[in-house]
Protein backbone atom coordinates (compact mmCIF):
# COMPACT_ATOMS: atom_id res chain seq x y z
CA UNK A 1 0.00 0.00 0.00
CA UNK A 2 1.03 3.29 -1.19
CA UNK A 3 0.48 5.74 1.69
CA UNK A 4 0.68 9.45 0.68
CA UNK A 5 -1.56 12.59 0.76
CA UNK A 6 -3.45 13.18 -2.06
CA UNK A 7 -5.19 16.43 -3.86
CA UNK A 8 -8.76 16.36 -3.76
CA UNK A 9 -11.64 18.89 -3.65
CA UNK A 10 -14.81 18.90 -2.39
CA UNK A 11 -17.81 21.62 -4.32
CA UNK A 12 -17.73 24.77 -2.06
CA UNK A 13 -20.96 26.02 -2.58
CA UNK A 14 -20.05 29.69 -1.22
CA UNK A 15 -16.97 31.64 0.42
CA UNK A 16 -17.18 34.53 2.53
CA UNK A 17 -13.80 36.56 4.53
CA UNK A 18 -15.15 37.84 7.61
CA UNK A 19 -12.10 38.78 8.75
CA UNK A 20 -9.12 40.28 6.67
CA UNK A 21 -5.71 41.24 8.28
CA UNK A 22 -2.07 42.47 7.82
CA UNK A 23 -0.88 39.24 6.84
CA UNK A 24 -3.69 36.45 6.65
CA UNK A 25 -7.39 36.13 6.87
CA UNK A 26 -10.58 33.73 7.59
CA UNK A 27 -12.61 32.08 5.08
CA UNK A 28 -16.16 30.85 6.06
CA UNK A 29 -17.28 28.06 3.35
CA UNK A 30 -20.18 26.19 2.39
CA UNK A 31 -18.79 23.20 1.67
CA UNK A 32 -20.63 19.83 -0.39
CA UNK A 33 -20.23 16.64 2.02
CA UNK A 34 -20.08 13.17 0.27
CA UNK A 35 -23.20 12.50 1.93
CA UNK A 36 -25.02 15.13 0.17
CA UNK A 37 -25.31 17.50 3.26
CA UNK A 38 -23.61 20.92 3.36
CA UNK A 39 -20.83 21.89 6.08
CA UNK A 40 -20.05 25.45 7.21
CA UNK A 41 -15.99 25.23 7.55
CA UNK A 42 -14.46 28.36 9.29
CA UNK A 43 -10.38 28.41 8.72
CA UNK A 44 -7.71 30.87 8.58
CA UNK A 45 -5.97 31.71 4.97
CA UNK A 46 -1.97 31.70 5.47
CA UNK A 47 0.64 32.49 2.58
CA UNK A 48 2.65 29.97 3.75
CA UNK A 49 6.04 29.80 6.42
CA UNK A 50 9.58 28.80 5.87
CA UNK A 51 11.56 27.05 8.87
CA UNK A 52 15.57 27.02 8.45
CA UNK A 53 17.70 24.54 10.89
CA UNK A 54 21.07 25.85 10.40
CA UNK A 55 23.38 22.75 11.12
CA UNK A 56 26.94 23.44 12.33
CA UNK A 57 30.10 21.18 11.59
CA UNK A 58 29.78 20.18 15.60
CA UNK A 59 26.24 18.58 15.18
CA UNK A 60 24.84 21.77 16.93
CA UNK A 61 21.53 23.70 15.56
CA UNK A 62 21.00 27.73 15.85
CA UNK A 63 17.86 27.98 18.00
CA UNK A 64 16.03 31.57 19.11
CA UNK A 65 14.03 31.98 21.62
CA UNK A 66 11.00 34.46 21.52
CA UNK A 67 7.78 35.56 23.33
CA UNK A 68 4.62 34.13 21.35
CA UNK A 69 2.13 36.08 22.66
CA UNK A 70 -1.35 33.82 21.57
CA UNK A 71 -0.13 31.23 23.86
CA UNK A 72 1.66 33.48 26.89
CA UNK A 73 4.93 31.91 26.34
CA UNK A 74 8.52 32.26 25.30
CA UNK A 75 9.34 29.58 22.28
CA UNK A 76 12.56 28.13 21.42
CA UNK A 77 12.14 27.83 17.35
CA UNK A 78 14.02 27.74 14.01
CA UNK A 79 14.54 30.81 12.38
CA UNK A 80 11.89 30.97 11.00
CA UNK A 81 8.97 33.58 8.38
CA UNK A 82 6.29 34.24 6.37
CA UNK A 83 6.01 33.95 2.55
CA UNK A 84 4.19 37.09 2.13
CA UNK A 85 5.84 37.53 -1.08
CA UNK A 86 3.43 36.44 -3.17
CA UNK A 87 4.98 34.09 -5.48
CA UNK A 88 8.45 33.97 -3.77
CA UNK A 89 10.64 31.39 -3.80
CA UNK A 90 10.61 29.34 -0.47
CA UNK A 91 14.34 29.07 -0.61
CA UNK A 92 15.01 32.73 -1.05
CA UNK A 93 12.68 33.28 1.59
CA UNK A 94 14.91 31.20 4.14
CA UNK A 95 18.16 32.51 3.49
CA UNK A 96 16.30 35.98 3.71
CA UNK A 97 15.14 34.86 7.76
CA UNK A 98 18.32 32.98 8.48
CA UNK A 99 20.51 36.22 7.65
CA UNK A 100 17.70 38.68 9.33
CA UNK A 101 17.37 36.54 12.24
CA UNK A 102 21.05 35.03 13.25
CA UNK A 103 22.86 36.65 10.49
CA UNK A 104 24.53 34.10 9.31
CA UNK A 105 24.43 32.35 5.39
CA UNK A 106 24.92 28.74 4.61
CA UNK A 107 26.59 27.15 1.33
CA UNK A 108 24.18 24.16 1.47
CA UNK A 109 20.68 23.72 1.51
CA UNK A 110 18.45 20.85 1.18
CA UNK A 111 14.55 19.98 2.30
CA UNK A 112 13.87 18.65 5.42
CA UNK A 113 10.43 18.34 5.18
CA UNK A 114 6.77 20.05 4.33
CA UNK A 115 3.89 20.15 6.80
CA UNK A 116 0.64 21.78 7.09
CA UNK A 117 0.74 23.26 10.62
CA UNK A 118 -3.23 23.01 11.65
CA UNK A 119 -5.36 21.43 8.75
CA UNK A 120 -8.37 21.36 10.34
CA UNK A 121 -8.44 24.78 10.79
CA UNK A 122 -5.79 26.75 8.50
CA UNK A 123 -3.99 25.99 4.87
CA UNK A 124 -0.62 27.08 6.56
CA UNK A 125 1.63 25.33 4.40
CA UNK A 126 5.58 25.19 5.99
CA UNK A 127 8.75 24.19 4.59
CA UNK A 128 11.65 23.08 6.85
CA UNK A 129 15.21 23.49 5.20
CA UNK A 130 18.53 21.86 6.19
CA UNK A 131 21.34 24.68 5.71
CA UNK A 132 24.77 23.54 6.14
CA UNK A 133 28.32 25.55 5.78
CA UNK A 134 26.96 27.73 7.92
CA UNK A 135 29.33 31.40 8.42
CA UNK A 136 28.63 34.24 9.62
CA UNK A 137 26.93 36.93 6.86
CA UNK A 138 28.68 40.03 5.60
CA UNK A 139 27.57 43.43 5.91
CA UNK A 140 25.28 44.75 9.26
CA UNK A 141 23.39 42.72 11.45
CA UNK A 142 19.51 43.15 10.63
CA UNK A 143 17.83 45.55 13.07
CA UNK A 144 14.12 44.47 14.20
CA UNK A 145 12.23 46.95 16.14
CA UNK A 146 8.74 46.99 17.48
CA UNK A 147 7.91 43.25 17.16
CA UNK A 148 9.03 39.87 19.40
CA UNK A 149 11.81 39.48 17.23
CA UNK A 150 13.80 42.42 18.63
CA UNK A 151 13.88 40.59 21.86
CA UNK A 152 15.56 37.42 20.89
CA UNK A 153 17.88 35.03 22.27
CA UNK A 154 19.83 33.05 19.94
CA UNK A 155 22.09 30.55 20.85
CA UNK A 156 23.26 26.82 19.00
CA UNK A 157 21.97 23.95 20.70
CA UNK A 158 23.72 20.07 20.51
CA UNK A 159 21.00 18.10 18.17
CA UNK A 160 20.75 15.03 20.66
CA UNK A 161 19.77 17.51 23.47
CA UNK A 162 17.04 19.14 21.51
CA UNK A 163 15.76 15.76 20.52
CA UNK A 164 15.55 14.69 24.20
CA UNK A 165 13.96 17.83 24.78
CA UNK A 166 11.43 17.13 21.94
CA UNK A 167 10.53 13.99 23.52
CA UNK A 168 10.16 15.06 26.69
CA UNK A 169 7.47 17.89 26.02
CA UNK A 170 9.98 20.68 27.03
CA UNK A 171 10.04 22.32 23.01
CA UNK A 172 6.78 22.72 21.54
CA UNK A 173 7.45 25.19 18.52
CA UNK A 174 5.83 23.17 15.57
CA UNK A 175 8.55 23.79 12.75
CA UNK A 176 11.69 22.75 15.62
CA UNK A 177 9.68 19.33 16.17
CA UNK A 178 9.52 18.78 13.02
CA UNK A 179 12.44 19.42 11.81
CA UNK A 180 14.23 18.45 14.53
CA UNK A 181 12.86 14.63 14.75
CA UNK A 182 13.46 14.86 10.31
CA UNK A 183 16.72 15.56 10.80
CA UNK A 184 17.26 12.74 13.38
CA UNK A 185 15.59 10.22 11.08
CA UNK A 186 17.60 11.07 8.29
CA UNK A 187 20.52 11.26 10.16
CA UNK A 188 19.88 7.55 11.14
CA UNK A 189 18.60 6.24 7.41
CA UNK A 190 20.40 4.27 5.06
CA UNK A 191 20.99 7.45 2.53
CA UNK A 192 21.88 9.93 5.30
CA UNK A 193 21.51 13.97 4.95
CA UNK A 194 22.36 12.90 0.62
CA UNK A 195 19.09 11.39 0.84
CA UNK A 196 17.40 14.55 1.24
CA UNK A 197 15.24 16.76 -1.48
CA UNK A 198 17.06 19.56 -2.70
CA UNK A 199 16.55 23.02 -1.44
CA UNK A 200 14.89 24.19 -5.17
CA UNK A 201 12.71 20.67 -4.88
CA UNK A 202 8.77 21.23 -6.24
CA UNK A 203 6.39 22.35 -3.28
CA UNK A 204 2.40 21.45 -4.22
CA UNK A 205 1.29 22.83 -1.32
CA UNK A 206 3.11 26.39 -2.28
CA UNK A 207 3.99 26.67 -6.10
CA UNK A 208 6.76 28.89 -6.83
CA UNK A 209 8.91 30.03 -9.68
CA UNK A 210 12.78 28.89 -10.29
Amino acid sequence: MNIKDTPEHWETLSSARPFQGAKTAVNSDEVRMPDGSVARRDYQVHPGSVCVLALDERGRVLVLSQYRHPVRRRLWELPAGLLDVPGENPLLGAQRELYEEAHVKAEDWRVLTDFYASPGGSDEAIRVFLARGVSDADGERYAETGSEEADMEVTWAPLADLVRAVLAGELSNPGLVAGVLALSAALASDTGLDGLRPGLAPWPARPYEV
